[in-house]
């Protein structure tokens, strides 16, 4: 039988960890709500519910929960119902190996870093899911364009990642952190771009929106859903907003580390990641779509040699400190 605080521990991390998974894509998407509102002058999400327009995103709840959740006739019941949780369950999974601080963590895996990666990259399989099951032509569409961008950005992502990984010597979450130093903000920017930005392009978050672009394929993979299933999708991108936005703190900025870490550590984990999203909101607002052709020349003619690049960079600076 297994140890009673051992057992207690676990229950506590996971209690956190689905806490912190309820709790934080919510608020990214109010942060989003506001920052769009009032870079655009959207006067519904300044100003529903009274001060600050704080009743906006309930009353988003309120209006997914009314409306009625609709099957197309011809769609594969079964695969369509079940698409939007494989879409958020895996950021739920990601985020167990993220720290807000050294013991305040779901798992420090020994891999935690392949972990988040590979756990991420999953989510893409609901949207490939709704697209086929959802018997439509523009659906189809925009999830096989999911499935060109997966291709596209996954590999400059793990190549990104695996330059700061050498560098630190471990592919563990929790050393990464550690072991970052201040002058790694020069050294190893041009990865973080390459992670950011290829990582927007797998959560398909604008300038890369391409498989949901309204004004072509009307909401792409999700055009048939609808209500509280649509709902899961959005939340879904906030979701692995987060995820992406915390991994960025911790392999980029020295996740919980700053002064008074020993108390304010996750504080510190927390700010960073809010930065990071708030980045991510802000290029929605300001940067237009690509095109197609445009976002396979930037992931295989820029990011994928910019990758290289630092990776080649960083194996010669750790053989050169050996």
């Amino acid at each position: 039988m297994p140890d009673g605080s051992i057992v207690l521990d676990v229950v506590v991390r996971a209690v956190l960890v689905v806490v912190a998974f309820l709790v934080l894509p919510l608020l990214v998407g109010q942060t989003e709500h506001k920052v769009m509102a009032h870079m655009q002058g959207r006067l519904g999400p300044m100003y529903a519910g009274g001060f600050h327009g704080w009743a906006q995103l309930l009353a988003d709840g309120v209006k997914f929960a009314q409306k009625e959740s609709i099957v197309p006739s011809a769609a594969d019941r079964p695969v369509f119902a079940v698409a939007p949780g494989v879409a958020l369950i895996p950021y739920l999974v990601a985020l167990t190996a993220i720290p807000l601080s050294p013991s305040l963590v779901g798992a420090d895996l020994d891999a935690g870093l392949l972990f988040v990666l590979a756990a991420s990259a999953v989510g893409v399989l609901g949207t490939l899911m709704a697209g086929w099951a959802s018997a439509n032509k523009y659906a189809l569409l925009g999830a096989m364009r999911s499935a060109a961008q997966l291709l596209a950005y996954e590999l400059p992502l793990v190549l990104a990642a695996s330059s700061v990984a050498i560098a630190a010597g471990t592919l563990s979450l929790v050393g990464i952190a550690e072991a970052w130093r201040p002058w790694w903000l020069l050294w190893q920017a041009p990865a973080a771009f390459v992670l950011l930005v290829a990582g927007l392009a797998e959560l398909q978050r604008p300038p890369f929106d391409i498989p949901i672009a309204d004004s072509e394929l009307v909401v792409g993979p999700y055009t048939e859903y609808s209500g509280l299933r649509f709902a899961l999708f959005l939340l879904a991108e906030y979701a692995g907003i987060v995820v992406l936005s915390a991994l960025v703190a911790v392999l980029f900025l020295a996740g919980w580390r700053g002064p008074a870490s020993s108390v304010l550590g996750p504080l510190w984990m927390l700010a960073k990641t809010a930065m990071v999203a708030v980045v991510v909101i802000w290029l929605r607002v300001s940067w237009p779509r690509l095109r197609e052709d445009q976002l396979q020349r930037l992931a295989w003619g820029v990011l994928v040699p910019v990758a290289l690049a630092q990776l080649a960079l960083t194996t010669v600076v750790v053989v050169a400190q050996a």
